[in-house]
């Protein structure tokens, strides 16, 4: 009875499953568990139950009960894979893959295809989890399953091969992170021979899949190999080895690739990588290493077997039987000739070896080998056999001839011609190839180098050096990295011969040379604590050299360490007389005797002063002609002058007080010292009478002498001291007067009594001060301290750094311009910025770019002189620095202005020079703003003497139309001019007046003076070219031109001179090679957008045909070109281009000539050339109608048009219609970049502040193209924004606006800000729609972290709080839109979600557009699709399709595929 009861509880629970009653189905399996616990169907249907009610802990406890159950029975696993499938749990995605491969046992045997389908699923999901190998394991397995059939039906070979291509395409991105097992697998079933043609296309189409493939790679290699290109062979090798690194026929034929370029020890590498996998390994790659040549199996029957074992027995030192043995039983061999010839070698049996390398040559002579070992054996034979032409060289370049990858021979070929024949060309050469075939050749290395830099060549050294220090691994290439250090030590570049210097020291620490670079290294970047360790270390290796003794002395001497240094000093000098040992002795004695005096230690003073004379007058007994140890001596004799007469009692040796008996050591008194420090700056003057120093250290002793006697009044010698000091001070001045120590000593002195020369002594004090700018520094320093925005200390500042010729000064000034307006900051702005400016060569300088481009100076420093003159309107300088700003800028105007007025103030005064200057720039202003007759009178108010005046003047009057003043102007200037370059140019203008007054034949002849020049200018060639064609005289147009064209010159001729060239050619009845010279410079040129207008403009006249392709050039244009000019012709000839190819609105509406010319107009209306055009173009529309018999829709525009081209004049442009125009153009492809550089442009000088409406429109298609290009926008142009919203106070579109530029870079909370601010100005307006938008764009903004999953309640809440005051205003379909994203983002399969979507889908207001609509049938079949609701799915899938969405019916597709 329980038995029934069982199976009828089943077959309700199944038929609940199938009506979707999953709870019921669960009460009948719970029935079911309490008749029969372990029911295997029970558990199942329990876990299918759990599954679709959301109870995944559940469904998986019901599975894993069922599987425990039965195991082998497939139902519980199949329903843990799809659990496991549906759930994103980590547990559950780990769990995934051991189920999948439970169910490939279990379908393998019963259902192939099933097991199929699984494999496949376990192969995506180990490729996911980046397990490459389980994912070729899983694969090998699938195709094992095709491929076998299990006898159901023949094996399609095509499925399985693409099986293999899809296994090889899903490795190929990953193939980085796969092991060899992997890549294995992978060519496991593509080994093909490399000798076909088949094999090579396969190998090309591995590449092309992956051109790292490591199978290809390997192919290319050895098929490389077998033809000779061994360097080739390499690298494809190698690169296909690191991919299949358990190839065994790769790594030999890598090894056979070495030895052909004798690269034995990467060849033993190779052999050794081959060796290690369990395979057959051939014996030749065996026998490449020579202690595995012993274990290869009847090795005794090969004689080059043989060969190898004896040179692995030459290594050892024991050939003789090898090499009798070998000989005997291969007579004929050579290389058994020329092992006994090593081994003779060995034992230095250098004419019996000569013998047997000679007889090996005879059997074979085409072996390098041979000829190598004879050429290297006469090389070591001795200079008669180096010197004999016919041994050394001949056999050597013998060997290079027969194997061109021999690197020794070409070493041993180096070392003959560097030193026989003395040819360092042909030495260097040879030791290049020899560095070139092997990198590890550090002879040859290192010999390229030093050759390279003994003639000159240190690009070619430094590329070697480079090269080797860039590959070597640490601790190796010690020539390399030395060279290359010592060169940058030579060249000053410290830090970087420090570092060389140390690489060189990780290859041989124990190198003393080295250690001691490195510390001049050190000592020369003023790194004195590392320097010091360095020559410490020198020593410890080298203890007999003095000079890093010496170093470590000199070295604790500047860093105050006396005392050390001195002992330092006399462990030197007591090896010997070392002169600047005993300088080092003195001076470290006389600092500790001043800093003795500081202390007040006078009796200590004196000893260390009196050992400090000792031992400088030991150094001048060796060398007396040095005046710096005169100087020593005389400095520690005055040093005497500070202490008390009494204690200044110093001995001094005989020979040196000049006291008998001189070989005994004398006491002087002070005055004795001083005068004895007198005598040895007087020495020290002998030598050196021009050392400013030495005069002001002299003048201190007369000074200190003077004040030393007892009497000064009554004693005669007191004056006759001060006047020799006075003199003495005088001349150090004199000779050095930027040095303030020397102005203030003559002040002391000229303020003594005896001088009294006060006015001498305060002008000296002045100009000490000046000179010593130390302590003004330091108080505008601590007044800026205190008040930071006090302008004034910074102009002191300013000025300081202007006097000390610092690069802050301009900076300083900009500080003060920015701080406040000041006349002294003003024009000291001013003039650095027309300074900085009038350099022409620090165009390119970190400094101009910054301080002139980047920080806008120009316009800065104008703005600030405009105020200065204001003010101060009698500063001509002032006028004439703005009059130059203002060129600059490009306003003629107001230069003009400022020019006349600083001519005005300077008509007044006697300073002719300024006067004459000012006329000028007032005259040259004149000629850019077209006055030219007034621009003669100012002209002719001149001297006359300058070039600049008289060629100013004769332009002037050309201008002005009086051609002969002109002529008698330039020829004026003729005689004036002192370089032939300006003769060329005074030149040219002559003929071109000349030809303007009809004189042909006198124009042609000045332009072939011009041209007979040694350095005629380009524009009197185009001129004559010019001229020629003129007149139609092609020959002389030819020739001008083909001079033109020998000569280079920068892009500011390349456009006239294409315009020459297609001239010259449209002359001589060439029109087919019109089109191609202009081509031809615009490939030259592409950067150039008047040589594509050219173009576009060439074509449809000499080349119709292709006038329909030249009308897409305009796309080029338009990109290149910078200016509305350029743009508006770029559209010009784009439209004539599709008038002469005939595209007209009939055959195009989108593009056609009339839409693209009625653009160009747009652009520039005041172009009579456009409005021809747009004529043509209506002309062209109606007589195209007319022929398709159509009515014309333009009739009588003709004579309108005609009107409007024929009417002269400048048409007004308004700029805010103009721009509003243009921000419906600006956002529309590549019109963008363009159109907002022409507004940036044209707005900046046509709009007031008192358009903020215009203003912010320029500021949003400025931002726009930032936007576009994804450019995270700086904080400033932010504020400028913000700045540009708040002055329209009345914008609610300004607003939104804003916020969506937060959004893009996303700065949520400051748009959220922005989108409460338009709510605000919204409700204060009164403004619905600006109310309801400003809520449903804040909504949308919260939405999209809610979409994103992003963590925190707040984004909801300001989506519900948006949402619901927008439905408060009325009804909003789009308000209910966003609240059911939100819940559908919360949980996407929650009841509440599908009934707000199913609200909005089948219960519409009459106001809900389509598309909201259309967006919630997207997202409820999302959610009916995670439901697996298949009948509600139809019944939204039947709405759809009566709705026509189309979209949603393919995404519906696509989910059930």
């Amino acid at each position: 009875m329980a038995a029934k009861e069982v199976k009828s509880a089943l077959k309700n629970a199944r038929e609940a499953i199938k009506n979707k009653e999953y709870k019921e189905a669960l009460k009948h399996c719970k029935a079911v568990l309490k008749l029969e616990k372990n029911n295997y169907n029970a558990w199942v249907f329990i876990g299918v139950s759990a599954c679709e009610l959301d109870q995944p802990d559940q469904a998986q406890t019901a599975y894993r009960k069922a599987s425990e159950l039965e195991p082998e029975q497939p139902l519980a696993w199949q329903g843990l894979a799809n659990l496991y499938e549906k759930n994103n749990q980590a547990d559950f995605k780990a769990e995934l893959p051991s189920v999948y491969q439970k169910l490939v046992t279990l379908y393998e045997s019963s259902d192939i295809q099933k097991c199929c389908e699984v494999c496949k699923k376990l192969a995506d999901l180990f490729l996911e989890n980046k397990d490459y190998l389980q994912v070729a394991r899983t694969f090998r397995k699938l195709i094992q399953l095709k491929e076998d059939g299990r006898g159901e039906k023949a094996v399609d070979k095509g499925e399985v091969l693409q099986l293999w291509k899809q296994m090889i395409q899903l490795l190929a991105d990953s193939v980085e992170e796969q092991d060899n097992e992997t890549q294995q697998h992978v060519s496991e079933r593509t080994q093909l021979s490399v000798n076909s043609d088949e094999a090579a296309r396969c190998f090309t189409q591995l590449l092309d899949l992956d051109e790292n493939s490591g199978l290809g790679r390997i192919g290319f290699g050895v098929r490389a190999l077998e033809e000779g290109k061994y360097e080739e062979a390499i690298k494809h090798l190698a690169q296909g080895l690191k991919r299949m690194r358990s190839s065994t026929l790769a790594w030999y034929s890598l090894a056979q690739g070495q030895i052909k370029m004798h690269r034995y020890r990467d060849s033993v590498v190779s052999c050794n990588q081959g060796i290690c996998f369990p395979a057959h390994i051939p014996s030749r790659c065996i026998a490449c290493i020579s202690p595995s040549v012993f274990q290869i199996p009847h090795a005794d029957k090969d004689p080059v077997l043989m060969s190898f074992k004896g040179r692995a027995y030459l290594q050892k030192g024991s050939l003789d039987q090898l090499s009798t043995e070998l000989l005997a039983s291969n007579p004929g061999l050579a290389d058994a000739v020329a092992l006994q010839g090593l081994a003779h070698l060995a034992k230095d049996e250098l004419q019996q070896a000569e013998q047997n390398f000679l007889k090996a040559v005879e059997l074979r002579p085409d072996s390098w080998e041979y000829y190598f070992l004879l050429g290297r054996l006469y090389w070591h034979m001795g200079k008669e056999s180096q010197r004999d032409k016919s041994k050394t060289q001949t056999h050597l370049l013998k060997a290079a001839k027969l194997d061109p990858f021999l690197g020794p021979a070409f070493r041993y070929l180096g070392h003959y011609y560097r030193e026989i024949t003395k040819d360092r060309v042909r030495a260097r050469g040879c030791y290049k190839r020899a560095f070139e075939l092997d990198n590890g050749d550090v002879e040859s290395g290192a010999a390229t180098v030093d050759l390279s830099m003994e003639q000159g060549d240190m690009d070619s050294a430094l590329e070697v050096l480079k090269a080797v220090t860039e590959k070597a691994t640490p601790g190796s290439a010690k020539w390399a990295w030395m060279r290359r250090g010592l060169y940058h030590l030579k060249i000053g570049q410290h830090s970087q011969a420090i570092a060389d210097l140390q690489a060189a020291l990780r290859a041989d620490p124990q190198d003393c040379i080295c250690w001691e670079c490195l510390g001049e290294a050190y000592l020369n970047r003023r790194s004195f604590t590392a320097a010091l360790k360095a020559f410490a270390r020198a020593h410890q290796l080298n203890q007999e050299s003095i000079y890093n003794l010496y170093q470590m002395a000199a070295i604790k001497q500047t860093l105050g360490k006396f005392k050390e240094a001195a002992s330092e000093y006399l462990q030197i000098i007591k090896r010997e007389e070392y002169v600047p040992a005993l300088k080092g002795l003195g001076e470290c004695h006389l600092a500790m005797a001043r800093a003795a005096l500081e202390d007040y230690l006078d009796g200590r003073a004196v000893d260390l002063i009196q050992e400090a004379i000792s031992y400088l007058f030991r150094a001048v007994r060796q060398r007396p002609d040095l005046s710096c140890l005169w100087k020593l001596l005389g400095d520690a004799c005055t040093a005497t002058h500070t202490v008390s007469p009494n204690r200044a009692r110093v001995l001094i040796p005989g020979t040196l007080s000049g006291l008998d008996p001189p070989d005994q050591e004398h006491t002087l008194t002070q005055t004795q010292v001083l005068k004895l420090g007198e005598r040895c700056y007087a020495q020290a003057l002998k030598l050196m009478a021009e050392a400013a120093n030495l005069w002001y250290d002299l003048g201190l002793n007369y000074y200190h002498q003077s004040s030393r006697l007892t009497s000064p009044e009554q004693d005669p010698e007191y004056k006759l001291l001060l006047e020799k000091s006075l003199q003495c001070v005088k001349k150090a001045v004199m000779l050095d007067s930027s040095n303030h120590s020397y102005w203030n000593a003559l002040g002391v002195v000229a303020m003594s009594k005896g001088i009294e020369n006060f006015a001498l002594a305060q002008h000296s004090f002045i100009k000490s001060v000046k000179m010593e700018a130390n302590l003004a520094h330091e108080a505008f320093k601590i007044a800026q301290s205190l008040e930071p925005l006090y302008v004034r200390c910074w102009i002191g500042q300013a000025l300081i750094a202007e006097t000390v010729g610092s690069y802050d000064t301009m900076d300083l000034f900009r500080h003060t311009t920015e701080l406040s307006t000041h006349t002294e900051g003003v024009k000291g702005y001013a003039f650095w910025v027309c300074s900085t400016l009038l350099d022409k060569s620090n165009r390119d300088s970190e400094l101009y770019r910054y301080n002139i481009i980047q920080m806008n100076a120009v316009s800065a420093a104008q703005v600030a002189l405009c105020k200065y003159t204001e003010r101060i309107q009698t500063d001509s300088g002032a006028f004439t620095m703005l009059g130059y700003l203002n060129e600059h800028l490009h306003l003629k105007k107001q230069a003009r202005q400022a020019y006349q007025r600083a001519a005005e103030l300077l008509r007044s005064s006697e300073q002719s020079e300024s006067l004459n200057f000012a006329l000028r720039n007032y005259a040259r202003a004149l000629c850019n703003t077209g006055q030219w007759d007034k621009a003669v009178r100012v002209y002719s108010s001149t001297p006359k003497e300058e070039l600049h005046d008289l060629t100013g003047l004769a332009l002037a009057c050309f201008r002005a139309g009086h051609l002969q003043d002109s002529l008698r102007a330039y020829e004026q200037a003729l005689t004036v001019a002192s370089s032939e370059k300006e003769k060329t140019y005074i030149l040219t203008a002559l003929a071109i007046l000349q030809h303007r007054q009809g004189c042909m034949d006198v124009a042609k002849t000045l332009l072939f003076k011009c041209s007979m020049l040694q350095e005629p200018a380009a524009e009197s060639l185009l001129s004559l070219c010019a001229l020629g064609l003129v007149h139609s005289d092609s020959t002389l147009a030819s020739a001008a031109l083909s001079e033109l064209l020998k000569r280079t010159s920068g892009q500011g001729t390349v456009e006239e001179r294409c315009i020459l060239t297609c001239t010259l050619l449209a002359l001589q009845g060439n029109y087919s090679a019109v089109q191609k010279e202009a081509a031809r410079a615009v490939h030259s040129n592409p950067g150039n957008p008047s040589l594509w207008a050219l173009l576009s403009r060439l074509v449809p006249q000499y080349y119709p045909r292709k006038a329909d392709v030249s009308a897409e050039l305009t796309g080029l244009v338009l990109l290149t070109s910078s200016t509305l000019l350029f743009l508006q012709k770029a559209l010009l000839f784009s439209g004539i281009n599709q008038l002469a190819s005939g595209r007209h609105s009939i055959e195009d509406k989108m593009r056609n000539a009339l839409k693209t010319i009625q653009t160009a107009v747009r652009l520039c209306p005041d172009d009579p050339a456009g409005w021809a055009a747009l004529m043509a173009a209506c002309h062209t529309e109606n007589t195209a109608r007319l022929l398709s018999s159509s009515a014309p829709r333009r009739e009588g525009l003709e004579r309108q048009l005609m009107t409007l081209v024929s009417e002269k004049g400048q048409y007004g442009v308004d700029w805010a219609t103009f721009m509003s125009l243009c921000s419906s153009y600006c956002f529309e492809g590549k019109f963008a970049k363009i159109i907002c550089e022409i507004i940036n442009a044209a707005c900046s000088a046509a709009l007031s502040p008192e358009q903020p409406a215009v203003f912010l429109l320029l500021r949003q298609i400025q931002c726009e193209s930032l936007l576009l290009s994804r450019t995270t926008l700086p904080s400033s142009v932010l504020e400028q924004l913000s700045s540009a919203v708040l002055a329209n106070e009345a914008c609610v579109q300004a607003w939104h606006w804003l916020a969506e530029v937060y959004r893009l870079q996303g700065l949520l909370v400051q748009a959220v800000m922005a989108y409460r601010q338009s709510l605000q100005l919204a409700s204060q307006l009164g403004s619905f729609s600006g109310k309801v938008a400003s809520l449903l764009r804040l909504a949308l903004l919260a939405l999209g972290p809610c979409m994103a999953s992003v963590q925190g309640a707040e984004w909801k809440d300001l989506v519900l709080e948006a949402t619901t005051e927008a439905l408060k205003l009325g009804p909003c379909p789009i308000a209910l839109l966003i609240q059911a994203l939100l819940q559908f983002s919360i949980k996407m399969g929650a009841r509440e979600t599908r009934r707000l979507l199913e609200r909005i889908v089948y219960t519409p207001s009459p106001l809900q557009p389509e598309t909201v609509t259309s967006v919630a049938r997207w997202y409820l079949l999302r959610h009916l699709h995670a439901k697996d609701d298949h009948e509600l799915m139809d019944t939204l899938m039947d709405h759809a399709k009566a709705a026509g969405d189309s979209k949603l019916v393919e995404f519906h597709k696509q989910l059930s595929s």
